[in-house]
This record gives structure tokens, sequence and C-alpha cells, in this order.
């Protein structure tokens, strides 16, 4: 029996980068590559290897095989962990970080933020911080644009090569409305009731979840880029929307906003996530900082 042979690291960074692009084309952009080079490196793999990683006759694009899935998986682990191996060496050699640039989601609570950055500044008096307020997509897309060494994200489905990924506690949202909206008033709505009113909704200003909703539920939506402008079109009574409890809790007690009591919508815990690229992770003073926000609890 023939053994299989040992691929190369660009080898595998082609396979994955057809698995994740879908396209001979596609990968062929990502690495700087003809898409006939792309090409002949799959077919020099699966000649290599003795398997056929991708299924390119039956489908217009190339579709992972049974095996072909097996070995990017693995592939996978193999990229990032010599992606971290150079990034050991690179913090070894260069120590602390010039600059500490980082991006937030909005819904991050501002107190939890303030808290970290005021200690950060006592703890690294020479590292400025360079720091983006951005919502949905727009935080993975400044971290995979190298505008960002670290980022607070919300959550996202579709996988992305090359990031990682820590978990933060989550963010509580509910349903909110100035006192005099018609959601707000008193006695029990009928399911669906929250269908008829306008419902202000986060938008995203990356390409990354654009024309993706995330908690939409009226027919009627106004779409806001700025949590600040959602905020006081909800405190105009303009429509209703889910807000951080945080963000919200001084209005709900002075009686600026009423939590609504729907029966098909009671609110939802928003995921948070630390995320970094594999190949360039947070040097010291940024470890320091993802122990800060994984501390809250």
């Amino acid at each position: 029996m023939t053994e299989p042979g040992t691929p190369t690291l660009d080898q595998l960074r082609v396979l994955l980068a057809v698995a994740e692009a879908e396209t001979l084309a596609g990968a062929g952009r990502k690495l700087g590559r003809a898409t006939s080079a792309i090409s002949y490196a799959i077919d020099n793999l699966e000649a290599q290897l003795g398997i056929k990683l991708f299924d390119r006759e039956t489908t217009r694009k190339p579709k992972l095989t049974e095996a072909g899935r097996a070995v990017a998986a693995e592939a996978c682990g193999l990229s990032r962990g010599f992606d971290k191996l150079r990034a050991k060496v690179k913090g070894l050699i260069e120590g602390l970080e010039a600059e500490m640039s980082l991006v937030v989601d909005v819904m991050l609570p501002i107190c939890q933020l303030v808290d970290a950055l005021q200690a950060f500044q006592t703890t690294f008096p020479t590292v400025p911080v360079r720091l983006h307020i951005e919502a949905l997509g727009a935080v993975r897309q400044r971290v995979l644009d190298g505008a960002a060494t670290l980022g607070v994200s919300g959550p996202f489905t579709d996988w992305h090569e090359g990031l990682e990924t820590i978990p933060l506690k989550g963010v509580e949202l509910i349903p909110v409305a100035a006192p005099g909206h018609p959601l707000a008033g008193p006695g029990k709505h009928e399911i669906g009731a929250l269908r008829d009113h306008i419902q202000l909704v986060l938008t995203d200003r990356s390409p990354l979840t654009a024309g993706k909703d995330f908690g939409v539920h009226a027919e009627k939506t106004w779409r806001l880029a700025d949590l600040g402008a959602k905020h006081g079109l909800l405190l105009a009574g303009v429509g209703w929307g889910n807000m951080p409890v945080d963000m919200v809790r001084a209005d709900l007690d002075a009686g600026r906003l009423v939590a609504l009591d729907l029966p098909d919508w009671k609110g939802a815990v928003l995921p948070l996530q630390i995320i970094y690229a594999s190949h360039a992770p947070p040097g010291p003073a940024g470890r320091w900082l993802i122990e800060r926000f994984t501390g809250y609890g």
C-alpha cells in the first residue's frame, strides 16, 4: 500500500483558500496567484495524497468531498499552529506593542470599556490606544483588514480562516419604547402586535453582514447605523427596539422608556467575543486586555 505524501504548508493554504472562497478564481485573488496555478496546486495535492479533495465535475463550484472536509479540518489546525508559532517568535523579538489598536462592538457596556481602559492606562502608560466603536460585522472587518489588533465582537455564523475567538459574557437586550407608544400601554398585547409598529434596527456599515437582519420582528423598520441615534429616536417615541439593559437602565428607572411586555419577544442575550488575527495575535499589552475583558462574569 502506497503511503500518502507530505504536503507543504503552502499546499494546505491553497486548499483552505479554495474551500473558503468556493471558487478557484476567488482563491487566486486571495493568494495573489493565477487561477491556473491554484488548479495546478490542487491537482498536485490530490495526486500527492492519493485522494480526491474536491468535486469539480458535477458542480460548477469546487465542493469539498467527505475526505476533503477531513483533510481541510486538519489543515486548518496546522495552519493556525504555524501562524501562532511565527507570531510567538515575532512577539519575543519585538516585545511590548508600540500602540494598542482596539475595536469594540457598540453593544459592549460602556462601564466595562472605561474600566478596562483606565486600568490599561495605569498598567501600560507608554502604550497609546487607538479605539474604534463599530456595529455588527464592521468590528470583524477592522480586525481582518489589520486596522485593529484586538476586537470585541458580537456573534457571527460564517467562519473566517485566520480569526481566533474567545467567548465573553453576553449583553442582555430588551425591547423598549417611550411611555406614550402603543406597545407600552397597559394590558396584554396579542401575539404579532409588534409587527404593526415601526422597529428601530441597528444596521451594518461593513459588507460582512450587509443585508442580514438580526432580531427584526416588525414589517416596518427604520435602519440606523448609530446606537446613539436609535436611543434618541426611542426616547422621542418614533418606534420600538431592542437595547442593552445597561444603556437604558436610567431611562427605565426615570420612566423615560418602558420595558415592553410582548408575548412573542422577551428580548435575548447577545453573545460577545474577543477576536484577533491568528497571524498577528496581541502582544503583552493586548494579552493583558484580553484577561481584563474575560474577567467580567
